[in-house]
């Protein structure tokens, strides 16, 4: 892949990979962009890597494939893009949908959920033509249905939930940068206190 990193900061804030979940709307590529800047690590997003590679947009590839087709595409292609090292990954809002996506997900990196509020996800995308599954004739109450029924499973996988609220990108950026350092100082001094418990 071409995809260089943002930035070459020599010590990257947060060691390993982060993957983005939510809804469409919540940001995912927008905060991905500028935390991997601010790490040093390579961004990518898994929706324009599958156009990259198709030469088409994902509302074609629904018209032509359905979503069913799509989320072959899909699968694949977080398969690829999760087995890079030090990545920043921006996912596709359905990619929990499956299984083994989020499997992938949460054997190959920090998983972090964007969770803004319905209203928030409505502002962002009832402009948006290039959102096949609000291409019907009440997009709103379809956005509450897929919040609904994904909700659930981005809580599944998700090691950080972000609340998105009404904030700058940059805030939101910082207080992610912050979440993400206070897991990875928790997470060794927990596994050293089992460690002295098991002895």
């Amino acid at each position: 892949m071409s995809n260089a990193p943002l930035s070459q900061a020599a010590n990257p804030s947060v060691p390993g990979s982060i993957f983005l979940v939510g809804l469409m709307g919540a940001g995912k590529t927008s905060v991905g962009r500028l935390l991997a800047r601010r790490a040093g690590k390579t961004f990518y997003d898994s929706d324009h890597e599958i156009e990259r590679r198709t030469g088409v947009k994902i509302p074609v590839i629904f018209e032509i494939e359905g979503e069913a087709g799509f989320r072959v595409r899909e699968a694949a292609m977080l398969r690829e893009l999760t087995a890079l090292n030090d990545i920043v990954l921006a996912t596709g809002g359905g990619a929990v949908l499956r299984e083994d996506n989020r499997q992938v997900l949460t054997q190959n990196g920090t998983v972090v959920y964007l969770r803004a509020s319905l209203e928030d996800l409505w502002q962002r995308t009832r402009h948006d033509r290039n959102r096949p599954l609000l291409r019907t004739p009440d997009p709103r109450a379809k956005l509450e249905e897929l919040f609904a029924q994904r909700d659930p499973l981005y809580r599944e996988v998700a090691a950080v939930i972000i609340d998105t609220g009404n904030q700058s990108l940059g805030n939101l950026a910082t207080r992610l940068e912050q979440r993400l350092r206070e897991r990875m100082t928790v997470k060794p001094a927990a596994s050293a206190a089992q460690s002295d418990a098991a002895r």
